[in-house]
């Protein structure tokens, strides 16, 4: 990980999720990324995967572009909220725990039994 505003900003979002991550060197730092968003919606299903643009920010806070549809989260010590927006409308809120798994992040969102799975890629193919 380089030195400079880069890493105290990944100390910043270490610090929201403390006891959640297993290496935080594997958080994206802030800037753009390539990313991919994975959705199953089954317990028995595979998860249906597809590329995405993430903006994540030094104040916890992260979006998710798929095409027109945008993700925001924000993420707490435990929890993320989640804003889903098409264009202006919103489509859907929801508050649920995470966790990340190296450089993904999961969430599950029970009232609609699916399953989501924010995979970062390395920072070398993702920065911009």
């Amino acid at each position: 990980m380089r030195s400079g505003p880069g890493r105290s900003a990944v100390a910043l979002l270490a610090f929201a999720a403390a006891g959640s991550w297993a290496a935080p060197e594997a958080r994206p730092e802030p800037g753009r990324h390539v990313a991919e968003l994975c959705v199953a919606t089954s317990p028995s299903a595979p998860p249906s995967c597809g590329p995405a643009q993430a903006d994540v920010r030094t104040n916890g806070t992260m979006s998710l572009r798929v095409d027109d549809v945008v993700y925001r989260l924000e993420l707490h010590s435990s929890q993320v909220d989640i804003v889903i927006m098409h264009n202006l409308v919103q489509i859907d809120e929801f508050t649920v725990p995470y966790e990340w798994a190296g450089s993904t992040l999961r969430f599950n969102d029970g009232d609609r039994a699916s399953r989501y799975e924010i995979r970062f890629m390395p920072s070398k193919a993702g920065k911009r």
